[in-house]
């Protein structure tokens, strides 16, 4: 039975990829770890960016800079379940819960699932970063001179 579990949950290249410097070959990873990076694919492509599947992915980039209301929050659960649930066939049970009190500026959604065909549960939490932190640059006129320029004549 453990074979046919880990042949349906199958394998393939490590998500990000990596490579092992003892052989020189792309990493691989199998069974629910391979569930676990399919879905943080799901999350991390948004939709349209692959030409081939431009359905694959999820709209969760167009809410950066965006308030995290409880209606926007509700809107990122539901579509974030709905592309999960097309995307990753392995998967059922998909429940989403959103954090947004722990940090500043980011949004922790703890992603909760069961594995199919083990009928294990396991979860996985994705930071959702509101806005980047820049540093801020100061415009100091007096640090700025301008130099004379040559007049030209034709």
């Amino acid at each position: 039975m453990a074979e046919k579990n880990k042949a349906y949950l199958g394998s393939g290249m490590k998500f990000p990829p990596e490579v092992n410097k003892a052989t020189g070959r792309f990493v691989t990873s199998a069974g629910e770890q391979s569930v676990k990076e399919s879905i943080y694919l799901i999350l991390t492509t948004s939709m349209t960016e692959r030409p081939m599947r431009p359905n694959f992915g999820t709209t969760l980039m167009t809410y950066t800079f965006m308030d995290m209301s409880l209606t926007n929050q509700t809107l990122i659960i539901r579509t974030v379940k709905e592309q999960i649930m097309i995307n990753e066939p392995r998967v059922e049970e998909v429940n989403i819960t959103a954090d947004t009190e722990s940090r500043d500026g980011v949004v922790l959604f703890q992603i909760s699932y069961v594995v199919s065909e083990t009928h294990r549960p396991d979860s996985l939490v994705f930071p959702f970063y509101l806005n980047s932190v820049a540093e801020e640059e100061t415009y100091e006129p007096e640090n700025y001179q301008q130099e004379p320029v040559e007049e030209i004549t034709y």
